[in-house]
């Protein structure tokens, strides 16, 4: 049987772009599992410190700053809302500006400190998907699956040119590509947590694949673990 009461725990970590945050909400939606978007939560802590004016290389404002956060994911008729401290920072937290700052305030032990305890609290029970850098290597290196989901350069900032386009926002394919393999290296070259692949994550490479393509494989995957679990005794 399953060694936590409410399933198991699915980590989906990979880079900025590959469509974790997508994938995941499907995920736990078609498994009836619970997202814990890690990414939003990291975001949210950078939105507030660029709030408040700490500078990143003063530690022991940071840890102070850090000991009050107090960020929460709400679903509200189907779509998830992020509050940091009180404010929905939901849409503000979604700009290119926050993803870069995002990338170098998540290296930094306070912020990562905070975060990890209170991942770790809500993926606790199991019966969550989460989805972030570290999950399979860090927050939950137990996980009873592990993804690591990624595409190429260009997809990725492809579709993000989308994004920001269909959010009325005017962006280069060239200046998105500069920042998201700037994302990338700072992603993979930080001391606390750099972003790689678990030794023991399947390999998911979306550039060529659909959404629904890349979801039936990944549930297809969880439920053979569900039930190879549920069989033991």
């Amino acid at each position: 049987m399953p060694s936590r009461p409410d399933g198991i725990v699915i980590a989906i970590d990979g880079p900025s772009g590959a469509g974790k945050s997508t994938i995941a909400r499907l995920l736990a939606e078609r498994l009836g599992y619970i997202q814990i978007d890690t990414g939003a939560m990291y975001r949210a802590a950078s939105f507030l410190l660029s709030r408040a004016g700490i500078e990143l290389d003063d530690y022991s404002a940071l840890e102070q700053f850090c000991r009050n956060l107090d960020i929460r994911l709400e679903v509200i008729s189907g779509k998830q809302f992020v509050y940091a401290n009180g404010l929905d920072v939901t849409d503000q937290i979604r700009t290119p500006e926050m993803s870069l700052l995002t990338s170098r305030t998540s290296s930094l032990k306070p912020v990562r400190d905070a975060l990890l305890q209170a991942q770790q609290k809500m993926g606790s029970r199991g019966g969550v998907v989460l989805e972030g850098r570290d999950i399979g290597t860090v927050v939950f290196p137990d996980a009873e699956i592990k993804f690591y989901l990624s595409a190429s350069v260009e997809e990725r900032a492809r579709r993000r040119c989308d994004e920001l386009t269909r959010a009325g926002e005017i962006v280069s394919l060239t200046e998105t590509i500069a920042d998201v393999t700037e994302r990338d290296r700072q992603d993979s070259e930080r001391d606390i947590a750099p972003l790689r692949q678990a030794d023991d994550a399947i390999l998911v490479d979306s550039s060529r694949l659909t959404v629904e393509e890349v979801l039936t494989g990944m549930i297809t995957l969880c439920r053979n673990k569900i039930v190879t679990l549920e069989s033991l005794p």
